[in-house]
């Protein structure tokens, strides 16, 4: 089936079409994203002011389309703290459904950061034994930690790197003074989480899993992402302390010049580099690895199952059969840029779709201004 996720962030509104049946790790057929900020559309009363939700509305509906003409059989959609947190996100909300018809399904920091858990599991599998997953995301930053599927421990604090940039580092480049602050913020507000995580034993493995932590490795000297998801990427804390000493020093246009940073994440990257330097110093590891998996992953999969318990699934065509001759199946590489710095306004991606695949019926398309019927 063609499956099709809506992800409204903090700093990118994504729409991601994947091929998948139970049992199969998900192939990305289609990718459609744009850069958009929420939390830059607040006003003094923490309200996504009118101009904010339009945006979000034509993108809905812009992804709405795009997963129709891709056949597309199901979509999930989800929001997290940019909507979550917004004092009128539930006004928001409301609006999307009656000029979209699209619910978006608004998560909580603890469900977010189990989903997260449970696709980062799914990645390394029951042997990597005890997980610790960190995700910065740009309003709320999550951790979790737990030997099976789903986390023992999901939590979620608002240190995601849009909003500490937003509220703590206001010069270009930012003064010592406020970084020092921003150091110390978000140290007292780690400390009392990680120390509940401590009394559950320790990882056997440290995952990274958004966007800030592959910008990062990949300015430490991580491969890029044209190498693909299989290749081994970590960061060390030693790396990170230099970095984020070097970057709190240089200007947002300066940054543009590192490798894997693109114009939209420039500004927030150090605040980003000093939430990760502290949760790696507290939770006492000296590196973690980038999973290339995340929320997104994770709600598919989680939906995936879901199906094996809604219907009758089959086995896989060749279970029980003899083939005589073998297709060569081509691989799907992560992302098509030629460069890994450069964040267009809005983003098509459209990979190879996979063989012998029925195509599947079409999800109905939206009526703006309206419900569909």
């Amino acid at each position: 089936m063609r499956l099709g996720v809506l992800d409204i962030g903090s700093n990118t509104v994504h729409l991601l079409l994947v091929d998948a049946h139970p049992g199969a790790r998900p192939v990305a057929f289609a990718s459609h994203k744009r850069p958009l900020s929420l939390v830059q559309y607040l006003d003094g009363d923490g309200n996504i002011n009118d101009a904010g939700q339009t945006e979000l509305i034509e993108f809905v509906l812009e992804a709405w389309e795009f997963a129709a003409r891709h056949k597309a059989e199901d979509l999930l959609a989800f929001c997290t703290s940019a909507i979550r947190e917004a004092t009128n996100g539930a006004e928001v909300l409301a609006r999307v459904k009656h000029e979209t018809t699209v619910t978006l399904q608004e998560l909580t920091g603890s469900e977010e950061a189990s989903m997260t858990f449970f696709a980062v599991r799914r990645w390394y599998g029951w042997g990597a034994g005890p997980i610790l997953d960190l995700d910065i995301g740009g309003g709320s930053f999550e951790m979790a930690y737990g030997t099976d599927e789903l986390p023992e421990l999901a939590t979620s604090v608002p240190l995601g790197a849009s909003r500490l940039t937003r509220d703590w580092l206001h010069e270009d480049p930012p003064s010592a003074k406020s970084v020092k602050e921003l150091r110390r913020y978000i140290r007292s507000t780690l400390k009392p989480v990680v120390r509940n995580f401590h009394e559950l034993g320790r990882a056997n493995l440290v995952a990274g899993t958004s966007k800030t932590f592959r910008s990062l490795a990949r300015i430490a000297g991580a491969a890029p992402s044209g190498a693909g998801p299989y290749v081994k990427r970590e960061l060390h804390a030693a790396d990170l302390g230099l970095w984020a000493q070097r970057i709190s020093a240089m200007k947002v246009e300066d940054r543009l010049y590192l490798p894997g940073v693109s114009d939209a994440r420039a500004r927030q990257l150090l605040a980003g580099a000093l939430v990760a330097e502290a949760a790696l110093e507290l939770f006492e590891f000296p590196k973690m690895e980038i999973c290339p998996w995340a929320l997104r992953e994770g709600l598919i999969l989680r939906r995936l199952d879901q199906l094996v318990f809604d219907d009758a699934v089959d086995p896989a065509p060749h279970v029980g059969k003899r083939k005589k001759d073998k297709s060569k199946k081509k691989a799907v590489k992560e992302g098509d840029k030629k460069t890994d710095n450069v964040e267009p306004q809005s983003t098509f991606e459209e990979f190879p779709v996979p063989v012998n695949n029925p195509a599947p019926a079409p999800i109905p398309a939206p009526v703006a201004g309206g419900l569909a019927s």
